[in-house]
């Protein structure tokens, strides 16, 4: 990995230790677990609110990412992911990376790819701080596109925001 990408990482890392709060998942109520064509575990939960278990012994900064991601998953739909996700597992944007897909119901099935790989945390924690900032999801976008251009993984077929 680029020394670059490292220190964000750490940056990141930080920023998220110190960050939001944990919400309670001890006594959610989940639906199923299966596993992907590309052995990604996948869990449905009854909403946004709940997270899947397969975080239950994972890293806070893990955890946080996650959340991360639940919040912003419009935004990320927008922004591709670089670590090479879209040709090993179909995803399409860097929110696939942590929920495969948001039913109808509300109900979320969660990936846990993001539990395995930096670069997909890092540019979800990224988006979303640049999005506190002000930025739009186009600024964004080419943000992370100019940042990961280079040393990183083909990205995902991601259209890009009006």
């Amino acid at each position: 990995m680029k020394r670059k990408s490292w220190l964000a990482i750490s940056i990141v890392t930080a920023s998220l230790l110190t960050g939001c709060g944990a919400t309670d998942n001890a006594s959610n109520e989940h639906d199923h677990t299966q596993h992907a064509a590309n052995g990604d575990l996948q869990e449905k939960t009854a909403s946004i609110d709940q997270l899947p278990k397969f975080l239950d012994n994972q890293d806070p900064v893990i955890i946080e990412s996650y959340k991360i991601a639940g919040a912003n998953r419009e935004l990320l739909t927008s922004i591709p992911c670089y670590c090479g996700c879209g040709e090993s597992a179909g995803h399409q944007h860097n929110g696939n990376c942590f929920i495969k897909e948001e039913l109808s119901d509300g109900a979320i099935v969660w990936d846990d790819h993001g539990t395995r790989c930096g670069v997909c945390m890092e540019i979800a924690v990224i988006s979303s701080k640049l999005k506190q900032a002000g930025k739009t999801p186009l600024e964004i976008r080419n943000y992370i596109d100019n940042t990961y251009k280079e040393g990183y993984g083909k990205p995902t077929p991601t259209p890009m925001p009006s």
